[in-house]
């Protein structure tokens, strides 16, 4: 069965697209379409509100929220996406753990290139500790390019002198802007959601011009990770950042952080999206990452 569904998955995301580039307005309007067919579970409530001057969207377990919460950076390259295309992903985390989470709109590129979305989500960071909320009750998750943000902004927390969240999940993540992994090359055309050209596109668009080897950039290669809280890092082995996720996992274990690399065998990018019943691997995955969430979130 489990076969069968990501055959099916894998088709659906090798449907024809459009030769050439395309605009960012057709990126967005695509990113929208393919996440508005993902499952989201019935038992979360969403609530627009603001955090740290930013839209941002509340999701609450419909029966009241344990204490515990998931700052949460969506997907899109740093040019497409929103905390409601993420919000499978989101909802599946509050449904499984009980915490509730903020999914942070953060600016985007190329109107807003680097740093101004890491400058937002740190933002909104310092806003749930100036609520009053505990750093050890507070979670950073993201997937893709929100992975990425889960790590960078991190390091940007503790660059300020902040405390550090009581644990890191990502899915996916961007994590090297020089794109220098070997399986940029090795997985290209195995991936069935990114090539090599479309990520250096994206990239370009979020660099604009500025140096990619710096550690809040490309942390998988130039991040001193010290002290850094527990880090799950979930991926698939079919999609060209896989490096991104094990090289990051490398630079944790040597500056002695507990890190989890937790790598799918077929699975394509950001396959968690497909929980709900559509894939057998996204719903154990994203079992895999509540546990560690509700593992290293003190609660009374």
């Amino acid at each position: 069965m489990s076969k069968e569904q990501l055959a099916k998955v894998e088709a659906m995301l090798r449907q024809p697209r459009p030769e050439g580039q395309r605009s960012v307005e057709e990126l967005r309007a695509g990113f929208r379409a393919l996440m508005d067919t993902m499952i989201v579970p019935d038992d979360v409530r969403t609530t627009q509100t603001t955090l740290g001057g930013r839209p941002a969207l509340h999701v609450t377990p419909d029966n009241g929220a344990r204490p515990g919460t998931i700052l949460y950076f969506h997907g899109g390259g740093f040019v497409f996406g929103s905390p409601e295309t993420a919000l499978s992903l989101t909802a599946q985390l509050v449904s499984k753990t009980g915490f509730d989470s903020y999914s942070v709109d953060y600016r985007l590129a190329p109107e807003h290139p680097f740093p101004a979305g890491l400058e937002d989500n740190l933002s909104a960071y310092r806003a749930l500790l100036d609520s009053g909320l505990d750093p050890s009750a507070i979670a950073f998750a993201g997937d893709s390019a929100g992975g990425g943000y889960s790590v960078t902004t991190a390091l940007a927390a503790r660059d300020a002198g902040l405390p550090l969240p009581a644990v890191i999940v990502t899915f996916s993540p961007g994590l090297d802007a020089t794109r220098t992994g070997e399986s940029m090359t090795t997985k290209d055309g195995i991936d069935p959601i990114f090539t090599r050209e479309a990520v250096m596109h994206t990239g370009a668009m979020y660099l604009a011009g500025q140096d990619p080897e710096q550690p809040l950039l490309s942390p998988a290669l130039f991040a001193d990770l010290t002290g850094f809280p527990p880090l799950l890092i979930q991926v698939g082995t079919n999609e060209i950042l896989l490096d991104d996720s094990t090289r990051l996992a490398a630079c944790a274990r040597d500056a002695g952080v507990d890190v989890i690399l937790d790598i799918t065998a077929d699975a394509p990018h950001v396959f968690q999206a497909f929980a709900g019943g559509t894939l057998d691997e996204a719903d154990q995955a994203l079992d895999r990452a509540a546990l560690f969430l509700t593992q290293h979130i003190s609660t009374p």
